[in-house]
């Protein structure tokens, strides 16, 4: 069955490693991203693999931009079978201690990972109601146990997973499933963590049991997929890891 489901941040990174998974399976996929250029490109790339990929511009955290990429979706599908809120603030690799971290760029990851997530869930919950549908957040192993110089990361990632759980509890009776993904992949914004931090790069693979970051599209985007998909029709307020085993935290 082909489901219709929208990526917020998916120009790139895990959120077009998740786009590219659900493209693979025939899925309709809205990229809905601020660079209208990129967005068009990877909606194309879901295409080419098989799915119906589709942009749509949306800035994770206005609300008249979120309302207006929900409605263009209904509007051109008419229904909504999975969301996935994966867009990030771009200061999320910038490491700086507490007392170095301004309000401003407090105000930035509070705004795209926060605010955004419950933006996407007011603007989406209705429509997934109507087709028993599914919410995806990404999170990270920061959200469970901190990241030194990382602060204002790890706060917003660990409040994401409180939304997660209220929501999974207040729409579980109409059938709507809400989880969160703990990823760990080689993303652009992890390769700019690791030129900021050369040692940081010997920390994050030094706890790995793997010894490596996972591939977006092949090793991530599945585990998403699943997650939205009817397989996973009775897992709701859980946070799956995706890394390789390197948080043991679950």
């Amino acid at each position: 069955m082909s489901r219709v489901v929208l990526v917020t941040g998916a120009t790139g990174g895990v959120g077009r490693g998740i786009a590219l998974a659900c493209g693979s399976a025939g899925w309709t996929v809205w990229i809905a991203a601020r660079r209208d250029i990129e967005g068009a490109a990877v909606a194309a790339e879901v295409t080419a693999l098989g799915g119906h990929g589709r942009f749509v511009h949306c800035e994770a955290s206005d609300p008249t931009s979120v309302r207006e990429a929900v409605a263009g979706v209904i509007a051109c599908d008419g229904a909504l079978h999975g969301v996935v809120a994966n867009a990030t603030s771009g200061l999320s690799p910038r490491p700086g201690a507490v007392g170095e971290v301004s309000l401003a760029d407090l105000h930035d990851h509070v705004a795209v990972s926060l605010r955004g997530t419950y933006l996407l869930a007011v603007e989406a919950g209705p429509h997934l109601g109507a087709t028993g549908g599914a919410l995806l957040v990404l999170t990270s192993e920061a959200g469970f146990e901190g990241k030194a110089k990382l602060p204002t990361y790890a706060a917003v990632k660990a409040a994401q997973r409180g939304l997660v759980r209220a929501l999974a509890r207040e729409w579980g009776p109409a059938g709507v499933r809400v989880n969160a993904l703990g990823p760990l992949a080689a993303t652009p914004a992890m390769v700019e963590a690791f030129e900021r931090d050369p040692a940081m790069a010997e920390r994050v693979l030094g706890r790995s049991p793997m010894g490596r970051l996972g591939d977006a599209a092949t090793e991530i985007g599945p585990v998403a997929r699943f997650l939205l998909g009817p397989d996973a029709a009775f897992v709701t307020g859980a946070t799956v890891m995706a890394d390789g085993g390197s948080c043991s935290i679950s």
